[in-house]
């Protein structure tokens, strides 16, 4: 049996951060977010439009599911079903991210 490998809060933030900077590469020099823990991902104030969310989207699932062992889906009926989206900012992302891979595979 594999085991898995159990990501904390760090190592998930290190790869939303790596989405966005992933991002960064392909937008002009007077273009690039500023990449942060606070950076807005959705809604008001968001740094990025929905084409470049989608895609840190995919980034950060093919990345934790590979790291962890196991697929993860963020765009589940759970997320979307919540009051406070979970793609809100970086923060809100890493926290909803960590939150489900503590839940039995």
């Amino acid at each position: 049996m594999k085991k898995l490998l159990v990501l904390d809060h760090d190592a998930v933030q290190a790869i939303v951060l790596n989405a966005l900077e992933t991002i960064n590469e392909e937008r002009d020099a007077d273009d690039k977010l500023v990449v942060t823990p606070r950076t807005r991902l959705f809604g008001t104030d968001a740094e990025l439009d929905s084409l470049a969310l989608v895609s840190v989207i995919v980034d950060v699932e093919e990345a934790v599911s590979s790291a962890a062992g196991r697929p993860i889906a963020l765009t589940d009926d759970r997320a979307m079903s919540r009051e406070v989206s979970p793609f809100t900012d970086v923060q809100a992302l890493t926290a909803y991210v960590v939150e489900l891979l503590s839940d039995p595979a």
